[in-house]
């Protein structure tokens, strides 16, 4: 009996998607909410912006250096146990947050939160391409992306309203904020080992024929594809197109988390509102930034091609980024800013197909995504420092936010040495190779 190709991708998303979205929801909550913290955190501890800045991006110390081994463990362990213990620490180390009380212990416990959280992303990366093949992952993987915007459309909300609560039980509100955000990652860990399922060929929710299609068709992408030039670990670790699309990386998530932890200082420089309602209005931009990635990834699919999707989309938003602080108006400054937010966030799903016709199945995969996400999340440490040390120098953000929008947009030429636009395409048939990427 002939498989219904777009009934399983359907079967495949309502299982996956749900799991691996509230993971992603929960680790950028969890990642995210020192930027709403800091609207109340920085005058009661009495925080510089220069140790918010080092504060918020020491994460991504911790997240890069244990970034590849994560990856590799969870290559050789499995998915659901992997993913859980790092559900489960990150959780633990969010809620510590509460008792903060130093710089030197806000940075210790940021760099813990990375060291935790390492993994997280290139892990589901890896574990979504054990079961979609090549053709769909833009699409899908763009519905898993919207996560991150997601999570900024539910947290602006939920951090409103726990500001809102200063006091309560003799806590303030931005303690509230890291309690209420850390305890729901725990107990969703011991959920997730029971929810996921590491292979296709032990799921027991679908049927022998569509697991055999679906081994079949992924194994038909790995032996069709053209020899790999990452083949192994070392090979994957010192391939020049694997630093090639790390530095393509660097210069979209610079900007990606300067955006996701300054936008509610942003807002409230610019419109002037209290914490709760500068909280509500962050929603904005990410809402704006779930639609419009969804509407990319689903185009770039359907027109199987990667790099001008990913370069208009980082321009747009480098130019809207770079044109905000010189807006007079409030709501220009926050529309140019949704724009900024809309533009970053959709090179996302078009991105994250390029590393698989690179990178051969196992450790090479593996590490190789591992390294490309580490590489890249150095931006996280680099974009939000360079603006808390700009805007203590100049006292806004008309320098800061222009220089990190020009590193975006001619960061991302290098996808034109890293893909030739022969190799971006998959293979004519009914068995796509995703995009490929030879030297």
């Amino acid at each position: 009996m002939p498989i219904n190709e777009n009934q399983l991708y359907r079967k495949l998303a309502w299982r996956l998607l749900p799991p691996l979205y509230i993971i992603y929801i929960l680790a950028y909550l969890d990642r995210m909410c020192v930027g709403f913290a800091q609207l109340q955190m920085k005058d009661a501890l009495q925080f510089s912006d220069t140790v918010y800045g080092f504060g918020a991006g020491i994460f991504f110390v911790g997240y890069m250096l244990f970034e590849i081994p994560s990856n590799l463990i969870l290559e050789k362990v499995g998915a659901k146990l992997w993913l859980t213990r790092i559900m489960i620490t990150w959780g633990l180390i969010c809620c510590a947050m509460v008792f903060i009380e130093t710089p030197q212990g806000f940075y210790i416990l940021r760099f813990l939160l990375g060291l935790a959280e390492a993994g997280s992303f290139p892990g589901m990366i890896l574990y979504f391409s054990y079961w979609f093949p090549a053709p769909v992952r833009a699409k899908y993987g763009a519905l898993l992306i919207t996560a991150t915007a997601a999570s900024g459309v539910l947290g602006a909300p939920l951090a409103g309203l726990l500001l809102g609560i200063d006091g309560a039980f003799g806590l303030q509100g931005w303690q509230w904020l890291f309690l209420a955000e850390g305890a729901p990652s725990v107990l969703f860990g011991f959920v997730l080992y029971f929810w996921l399922t590491d292979r296709p060929a032990e799921a027991g929710w679908l049927n022998g024929e569509e697991k055999a299609w679906l081994e079949r068709t992924l194994a038909a992408e790995r032996e069709t594809a053209p020899h790999p030039h990452a083949a192994d670990l070392k090979q994957a670790l010192r391939h020049p197109k694997v630093w090639l699309l790390a530095l393509i990386y660097f210069a979209v998530v610079i900007n990606y988390y300067s955006i996701s932890l300054w936008l509610p200082q942003l807002i409230k420089s610019w419109a002037g509102l209290d914490n709760v309602r500068t909280a509500l209005l962050t929603g904005l931009p990410y809402l704006a930034a779930v639609i419009a990635m969804v509407i990319v990834g689903a185009h770039s699919d359907r027109t199987r091609e990667r790099r001008w999707h990913i370069v208009i989309c980082a321009w747009i938003a480098a130019a809207a980024f770079a044109l905000s602080p010189y807006l007079a108006s409030p709501v220009w400054a926050i529309a140019a800013i949704a724009i900024a937010a809309a533009g970053v966030w959709s090179t996302l799903a078009p991105f994250w197909t390029l590393p698989h016709r690179l990178l051969k199945e196992g450790p090479a995969k593996a590490s190789g995504l591992a390294l490309i996400n580490s590489i890249g999340n150095l931006g996280g440490f680099a974009g939000p420092y360079v603006i808390a040390w700009l805007k203590t120098a100049t006292g806004d953000f008309k320098l800061a936010l222009p220089l990190l929008a020009a590193t975006m947009a001619s960061g991302v030429l290098l996808i034109f040495v890293a893909v030739k636009p022969e190799e971006e395409a998959p293979s004519p048939g009914p068995i796509g190779n995703g995009c490929r990427i030879d030297s």
